[in-house]
């Protein structure tokens, strides 16, 4: 199999935890020690910290669905836009969020994830300020 179908794998099965709840795929897409640099700070996560995560963001959100579109690959490196919806629990306000994620994976598994996120609605920004951040080479091709 070739790595980007590795890496297409990989997320086949991520959306599938996020949006269908089979939390036993987790361990096989997020690695033993799992990086994340996110907007409040980096941290570290486990399978099982990951999985407990998504449970307590379903019990808040119970119809969250991400949906992952404008991908690219190169390397161990994965780049994704991904838009979120959900009605919110207390208020039964629909919501929508944006994310430009990119992800280093090693093993078939994430090992580490840049994010960067905006209300649905605005303009994407720039992309070059997550560039900088993850990667001297943001990929121009769209493998589709």
């Amino acid at each position: 199999m070739s790595d980007i179908d590795v890496t297409r794998a990989l997320f086949d099965r991520w959306e599938r935890v996020w949006n269908h709840g089979e939390l036993d795929l987790v361990p096989t897409c997020v690695g033993p020690r799992y990086l994340r640099h996110e907007e409040a700070g980096d941290r570290i996560v486990t399978p099982e910290t990951y999985a407990a995560e998504i449970v307590a963001l379903k019990h808040d959100r119970p119809d969250f669905l991400i949906f992952a579109y404008d991908y690219s690959f190169q390397g161990d490196r994965a780049w994704y836009r991904v838009s979120m919806r959900w009605t919110d629990r207390i208020t039964s306000a629909f919501q929508t969020r944006a994310a430009m994620q990119s992800y280093r994976i090693e093993d078939g598994k994430l090992a580490e994830t840049w994010v960067m996120s905006w209300a649905v609605g605005s303009s994407w920004p720039d992309a070059a300020p997550l560039e900088r951040w993850t990667s001297p080479v943001f990929p121009s091709a769209i493998v589709a």
